[in-house]
């Protein structure tokens, strides 16, 4: 994630700020050049900038409700941003769904700001009314014993459904301890999910589909069944050796979908690392030393992102540890881990949108 700056007055801002804490401008964040402007509200329901003087701009409607701090042009439809426009089922505005999708709003715009920076197709089911992009943000359904029967995060044909509950912090840490999981985050599960979407997207001529069968697996093979059997028997003895994660060792779909997640996990980080300048050089270890001195975003070799990546997040992880808390990045990326890597960033990269 870039640093940003107030328009107004130049103050450093972050990515979800709404107001600038040095003039008390009202920001918004314009997807189409990825910057955060400051600017007052025009009376007609428009919102002026002096730095983009003519450009008649206006809030996503759902900031009216706090949920979203995104800009849309005159040219933009409809009253959502690029990122709201593709929600179909959202939570309840009342206490504590709307706590509830805040959290996961923020989540998704963290998303979306990564699929805008690398230029990738987004779309709706205004465009693809079959397979376009659309998420449902499900509340969890009692039974009829009066059981809770929590919702499922899933993918399938496009649609990205979350489960509403997993934005409460007790719930995913009870689900992700339950689970045995180094790591579960609302963002994890965004990054993992639009793995799946874009899978029939980008994996479709014959050579690239060869090319992901020989690295990833058949993801022809009986899901069910291999989740079944994950579930049942664990992952392989040598997972480790193999996969990125325990989950990433069920099913191919699964590998490929955690192997994208990470890929996000690490360019948005790195760029986070760029913005504010940090380089890793530690006494005696000149083997961990590293520095972000290009655009994470623009890489198109894993081994240069994750020769920067690992000195970074041993140092986020021993910082971490520092304060008592569990490591930032819990994995290591072993050479075939690397080689899916450059795959995935190979399919980005020439899946960008012109």
């Amino acid at each position: 994630m870039k640093l940003f700056a107030c328009s107004n007055c130049g103050q450093p801002v972050y990515f979800d700020n709404r107001y600038c804490v040095a003039c008390g401008s009202q920001l918004g964040f314009l997807p189409a050049q990825t910057a955060i402007y400051a600017g007052n509200p025009s009376g007609d329901g428009t919102w002026q900038c002096a730095a983009l003087p003519g450009q008649r701009l206006r809030f996503c409607d759902n900031a009216r409700i706090d949920v979203c701090n995104w800009l849309l042009t005159d040219a933009e439809r409809g009253p959502f941003c690029a990122a709201c426009r593709h929600n179909r089922i959202v939570p309840a505005v009342s206490q504590p769904g709307l706590r509830r999708w805040q959290r996961i709003a923020q989540a998704q715009r963290h998303l979306f700001y990564s699929l805008i920076r690398l230029n990738l197709p987004r779309p709706d089911r205004e465009e693809d009314p079959q397979g376009g992009l659309v998420f449902d943000f499900l509340a969890d359904e009692v039974g009829a014993d009066g059981e809770v029967v929590p919702a499922m995060t899933r993918h399938e044909e496009g649609l990205i459904s979350l489960r509403a509950a997993e934005a409460d912090d007790e719930t995913r840490e009870s689900i992700r301890v339950s689970m045995n999981e180094p790591y579960r985050t609302l963002l994890g599960h965004f990054r993992h999910e639009i793995g799946h979407f874009y899978w029939p997207r980008l994996v479709r001529d014959e050579p690239t589909l060869a090319e992901a069968r020989a690295l990833f697996g058949d993801e022809r093979e009986d899901y069910a069944e291999a989740l079944r059997r994950n579930y049942e028997n664990g992952p392989p003895a040598d997972w480790q050796e193999r996969f990125i994660s325990s989950y990433a060792s069920s099913h191919p779909a699964e590998d490929f979908a955690e192997c994208w997640a990470h890929c996000l996990h690490i360019v948005d980080t790195l760029e986070t690392a760029r913005a504010f300048g940090l380089s890793i050089d530690p006494r005696h270890h000149e083997e961990m030393a590293a520095e972000v001195d290009f655009d994470p975003y623009t890489v198109r070799e894993a081994q240069v992102l994750v020769d920067s990546w690992i000195p970074l997040s041993v140092a986020l992880n021993a910082v971490q540890r520092s304060m008592g808390q569990p490591d930032s990045y819990p994995f290591v990326l072993s050479p075939p881990v690397v080689e899916k890597l450059d795959f995935v960033i190979n399919l980005v990269h020439g899946a960008r949108r012109s």
